[in-house]
């Protein structure tokens, strides 16, 4: 059984409409924002570390992250929905997934933040740094026993180099941040990597 968690009003939406799509059964727990800073309450918190939804639970394991779930639920269910590794289609279907949270979104929460009052674009600020920290010890705690994000060096250690670089690069952070500091250090050291700054350049903030 799936149970998936779902904050109101937000964009987890998209996980219950695949379920409906493939006609699965699955135990929806809602969780409502509050009424006066439209977040997540610490209930949402309980259920995942970062108090972000969607959360789905499948045989006790929690997995987040929109394109992540997706990509699992369609797997788990022979492909449907989704277009198999070989089909010319997947090149379309692999950036289309990625895009809607990687860029999309992106944008339009920065004009978002950007067209609010003075006063909201500061609550908003803080809001952002404080989910920044988050963000960065929940990274710390993916390494947690490891050198790597999913146990042996692969794709998900390239593409997670950026966001663990932007975190320990601001004054004092590795010092609280020991193992993604560690892990910044050994994807420094690779050689793959260091061949791609000579060819891209820097990495620059």
């Amino acid at each position: 059984m799936i149970i998936v968690h779902h904050l109101e009003q937000s964009r987890s939406t998209r996980v219950l409409w695949l379920l409906e799509e493939l006609g699965l059964n699955y135990e929806l727990k809602v969780y409502k924002r509050d009424p006066k800073t439209k977040l997540a309450g610490p209930d949402l918190k309980a259920v995942h570390p970062l108090g972000k939804s969607p959360v789905v639970e499948v045989d006790g394991k929690k997995l987040a992250e929109s394109g992540a779930i997706l990509e699992y639920i369609v797997e788990m269910n022979g492909g449907r929905l989704g277009v198999p590794v070989g089909d010319p289609r997947r090149f379309d279907y692999l950036y289309w997934m990625h895009y809607a949270e990687g860029t999309a979104m992106t944008a339009m929460l920065v004009q978002l933040y950007v067209s609010r009052s003075a006063t909201e674009r500061q609550w908003l600020l803080d809001q952002v740094a404080g989910n920044v920290r988050a963000q960065a010890g929940w990274m710390e705690q993916g390494l947690a026993g490891r050198d790597w994000f999913a146990g042996d060096f692969s794709a998900a250690d390239i593409q997670m180099s950026y966001p663990a670089e932007f975190a320990v690069a601001a004054p004092g952070a590795a010092k609280h941040l020991p193992k993604l500091a560690g892990f910044v250090e050994r994807i420094k050291a690779r050689p793959a990597y260091q061949r791609a700054l000579e060819k891209g350049g820097p990495v620059m903030w």
